[in-house]
């Protein structure tokens, strides 16, 4: 059987925006959809990625910037309004560009006309809208849940009994808010203001589905979809049993008091395949033209598992998230090790995805070091399967320190040093003030970080060894070279084990990564391969023929050789 070619969010490279930080065009010192079009030709003609993915611009109170949504099917006045955001997509649509927009399906915000119904009365017909349930046992004593303090404060608890059950938020505390004018408590998997959707009502199912087809019929080309294990929970509540041993659940950022439980019911109950594939037929429906695709979050690292939400017939997501390569030591045999399970684990047919960052977790190069960052994003561009780049990266932006008064990020707040507006820092563009984020004189939402002048787009351009150049040859090299953007992939043993070296083959095209994750030069032995020629290094000083036999490596160097063609 003939092999069948690749569509868009197979072949191409996706860049995440944060809007709030990307460009801000009307001087407010927040980032804009208007902003992200001026941006454009540099994204897909200058940069050469193929989609981008814009997280959250709905409107929202932004408790949690966004991923608390009042109005699904609109723009937040901050960011613009549809008029704009038909624009973006057709000024992106022109230029090649595809547009992948976050949803948001487990929750909404508290203000949510929804929520504002569900919560009048415990008759009235939107109430099923939301997980409500009685709490249980006596009247409450002992500590307040961080989760649970209502508006009367500690002592109306006492007037009640304790939550429906031993549930956890991601942000701390109980999950459970109660209701002092309803006599229940509901749900929020994250903060309090973020009620958690009951996906159980059908009402609820078609209204979210009907959210996707909304954006669908404006042109967007596929979908990030926001903590979508969370949607189906155990229908009894049923406590969650503890972690043995406290193994971590999360990983980066660990999250110790969410990870003292193995989430078993308040997430990922078996009922959430049928969901996910009713999503899909929606994608597929819109699909016959134009292909349209579905990304969906999850910190699952049981690989079996994790492949199961392909679907028996990969007729559920288009890719689970994969969030290996966040969470495991950036050690060469570590980080095969995540690939090699991954690849022995996914259905076949199925496409694999990786990331190195996002707006969640810290920033490549301050993981890894400034030493190992362009190993990172030569690895990220030269993996089977589809690459997130976050803005940003392709420059080697790092986190930002975040002073206390400049604190915005709620997580910050409720659990100390785990915020994410480290991450989230404006994007730096060029050496004038504010990086060229937003005029000068404005006061950015959150500060520029204090190496912008060195560290910056227009500076880089002009540099021929910069990281922004390393990663416009990655990405000209991926797209001009079918092995590396849809070859197969096989791990080779190094003579080193400080070294991840990998083939990738299409059509009889091979090329080899060989990546270098120590501070010493290293050697690589491969003479069954021969001979071939430097394609590219991290380095990106030199080119030629080189002997498979000896390869060398310079500290914290990768390199991708192109073979001979098999005969």
């Amino acid at each position: 059987m003939a092999e069948s070619e690749p569509v868009w969010w197979q072949r191409g490279v996706v860049y995440q925006i944060y809007p709030r930080s990307f460009q801000d065009s009307n001087g407010d010192g927040i980032g804009d959809l208007r902003g992200v079009i001026q941006r454009l030709d540099y994204l897909g003609q200058a940069l050469g990625v193929d989609a981008i993915w814009l997280s959250p611009f709905y409107p929202s109170p932004m408790a949690d910037f966004g991923y608390d949504v009042s109005n699904y099917c609109d723009v937040h006045p901050i960011f613009g309004d549809l008029a704009t955001f038909d624009e973006l997509v057709e000024e992106a649509h022109r230029r090649g560009l595809k547009i992948i927009i976050d949803f948001v399906p487990n929750h909404t915000s508290d203000r949510h006309p929804w929520f504002l119904e569900s919560r009048s009365s415990r008759t009235n017909p939107k109430r099923d809208w939301y997980v409500w349930a009685e709490g249980r046992g006596g009247p409450f004593r002992g500590r307040v849940p961080s989760g649970c303090r209502s508006s009367g404060g500690p002592q109306s608890m006492a007037a009640h009994s304790s939550p429906p059950n031993n549930w956890l938020s991601m942000f701390g505390g109980s999950p459970w808010e109660w209701d002092e004018a309803t006599g229940q408590y509901y749900l929020h998997t994250y903060l309090k203001e973020q009620p958690d959707l009951n996906w159980r009502n059908p009402e609820v199912k078609e209204a979210m589905l009907d959210v996707m087809r909304f954006w669908l019929d404006r042109g967007v080309d596929g979908f990030r979809i926001d903590a979508i294990l969370h949607i189906m929970k155990d229908p009894a509540l049923r406590d969650n049993p503890p972690n043995p041993g406290g193994r971590i659940v999360l990983g980066n950022p660990p999250l110790p008091e969410y990870d003292s439980q193995l989430h078993v019911h308040d997430q990922a109950h078996p009922d959430i395949h049928r969901v996910f594939h009713e999503m899909r037929q929606v994608l597929d429906e819109y699909g016959t033209k134009q292909p349209r695709m579905g990304i969906g979050e999850m910190d699952v690292f049981d690989w079996r598992v994790w492949a199961g939400y392909y679907g028996v017939h990969l007729d559920e997501l288009h890719m689970p998230f994969n969030f290996g390569l966040l969470r495991v030591p950036w050690a060469a045999q570590a980080v095969r090790g995540v690939v090699d399970s991954l690849e022995a684990a996914i259905p076949p047919g199925a496409w694999p995805n990786y990331v190195l960052s996002n707006h969640d977790v810290p920033r490549t190069a301050s993981r890894v070091g400034p030493a190992q960052v362009r190993v990172a994003m030569m690895l990220l561009l030269t993996l089977r399967g589809t690459p997130t780049v976050y803005y940003g990266e392709e420059i080697g932006m790092t986190d930002v320190p975040i002073a206390p008064e400049q604190v915005q990020d709620p997580l910050e707040r409720q659990l100390p040093a785990l915020g994410r507006d480290p991450e989230r820092t404006p994007m730096q563009w060029d050496p004038s003030p504010n990086a060229g984020f937003c005029p000068p004189g404005v006061e950015p939402w959150l500060p520029a970080a204090a190496d912008y002048q060195p560290i910056n787009v227009a500076v880089e351009r002009e540099d021929s060894h910069s990281m922004l150049s390393l990663t416009q040859a990655l990405l000209g090299l991926r797209r001009s070279t079918p092995a590396l953007s849809r070859g197969s992939y096989q791990p080779l043993e190094p003579a080193s084990p400080d070294c991840f070296v990998f083939l990738r083959e299409h059509d009889g095209v091979r090329c080899l990564v060989a990546l270098n994750f120590s501070d010493n030069e290293q050697t690589v032995a491969a003479p069954q391969l021969g001979s071939g020629s430097i394609a590219l290094t991290t380095h990106l000083d030199r080119r030629g023929e080189v002997h498979l036999a000896l390869l060398e490596l310079r500290s914290n160097e990768g390199c991708i050789v192109q073979l001979a063609e098999r005969g």
